[in-house]
């Protein structure tokens, strides 16, 4: 195959990150036989210090070429008292919205080697492996009107959601749950928020297309206390885009780290990949990020952006193995020596051109 993926390596860590992502994805080329074309395009603090701009015309059209897109993450302190538009963070919502990238996946799983990593008893980790389907362009991220008064004495955000916008994810939950352990848990506010009366009523009348999957709603605090409880009872969580993102964080610290988690945003355009994790000013360029957030995405973007399932196991086989050697990241070290970003990567990549189908181990 020959593809074009779109590296957007963005601020803080991200660059980092993204340098061991797009190292381990040009390893599946050269074991798979593939070539893949990695063009560069700035977005967010980075593309604001060079354009003005947080996502300039440029990038979104070499964002719209793309067969499939890698960020590693947007946001800088230096911008953080400037106006909406003239964040980082603007130039990630802008690039969901003007490809239509309405379904983020967020999976958050207990990985071999690391059923101790996290700050839950083993017995209460053992068996995590869930699913965050998140609506990505509506709520109050997107929702108008915003913004300030004249005086900066009070604010406005809208949260506002169509039926329309809830059945199309509560579609790709429904979907994604008939491969996995066929239950979807709907989160809302139904008792104190009209949104999420509807939330809940559209997800009931899909979920009748669905018989085979089993529905069960939570309240968003309720849900907030189980996955610290017991994370292990959870599927398919199905979320409206503010609670999907706290709760993802959530899990993501249950599981071990932030460090560890990918993601995918899917709809309309190419379908863009990241880790879960921020910028993180604070250690970029020390060169101790963990980038297998970033790694298990590039899995993500091989299967759902490319349709490389094969290689996507290759991948994820490879984090296995290298974590089972014992290799760790600060984030997650117990010894008191830990890997940097490019040792753990390189290990990764080792593992990936080394990889044969019949000896994949179970992520």
């Amino acid at each position: 195959m020959n593809a074009s993926v779109l590296l957007l390596p963005g601020d803080g860590i991200g660059p980092e990150v993204t340098s061991a992502a797009a190292s381990v994805l040009a390893a599946v080329g050269s074991r798979f036989g593939h070539s893949f074309e990695t063009p560069t395009a700035a977005i967010g603090g980075d593309a604001l210090k060079k354009t003005g701009h947080a996502l300039p015309a440029e990038t979104l059209a070499a964002a719209r070429a793309a067969n499939a897109i890698l960020l590693g993450a947007v946001g800088d302190p230096a911008f953080e008292r400037s106006e909406p538009d003239r964040r980082p963070e603007a130039g990630l919502l802008a690039i969901r919205r003007e490809l239509g990238l309405f379904a983020n996946l967020r999976p958050a799983k207990v990985w071999q080697g690391l059923e101790d990593g996290g700050p839950l008893k083993p017995h209460v980790l053992a068996g995590t492996d869930l699913l965050v389907v998140r609506e990505l362009t509506g709520g109050l991220y997107y929702g108008e009107p915003r913004g300030f008064d004249d005086e900066h004495s009070a604010a406005i955000n809208t949260l506002r959601y169509t039926r329309g916008e809830i059945e199309r994810i509560a579609r790709v939950a429904f979907e994604a749950a008939r491969g996995r352990r066929r239950r979807v848990t709907s989160i809302d506010k139904a008792n104190v928020l009209e949104v999420s009366r509807l939330w809940r009523d559209t997800v009931i009348a899909v979920g009748r297309e669905y018989p085979d999957v089993a529905l069960d709603h939570m309240y968003v605090d309720a849900c907030a206390m189980k996955l610290a409880l017991a994370p292990a009872s959870f599927d398919v969580i199905l979320t409206e885009n503010l609670f999907g993102d706290i709760l993802s964080d959530e899990a993501g610290a249950i599981v071990g780290s932030l460090g560890l988690l990918p993601s995918a945003s899917l709809g309309e355009g190419p379908s863009l990949f990241e880790p879960v994790h921020g910028s993180a000013p604070d250690i970029a360029g020390k060169g101790i990020a963990n980038p297998i957030g970033a790694i298990a995405s590039v899995a993500m973007l091989l299967d759902h952006g490319l349709g490389l399932r094969d290689e996507a196991r290759a991948v994820e086989t490879a984090i296995v193995r290298t974590l089972n050697a014992g290799l760790r990241t600060q984030d997650i070290a117990v010894q008191k020596k830990a890997a940097t970003t490019s040792e753990m990567a390189a290990a990764i990549r080792d593992h990936v051109l080394d990889y044969r189908v019949v000896a994949a181990i179970r992520p």
